[in-house]
């Protein structure tokens, strides 16, 4: 799950930057770089869950 976090991490990147790049100003890129910045707060909570598992700091 972790390795899927960093890879969520960078596909959010990506699909924010691309958003900028390629659609005009306006709803459609707004909501593309919303997206993306929710791609980015799920992957970061898939990390923090995992670390925080792997350490035996949860419990489940």
């Amino acid at each position: 799950m972790k390795i899927a976090g960093f890879l969520l991490l960078v596909a959010g990147w990506l699909l924010v930057l691309t958003a900028i790049a390629l659609l005009h100003a306006g709803g459609a890129q707004t909501s593309f770089v919303l997206a993306g910045m929710g791609v980015e707060v799920l992957a970061l909570v898939l990390v923090f869950r995992e670390h925080r598992l792997s350490r035996g700091g949860g419990h489940q």
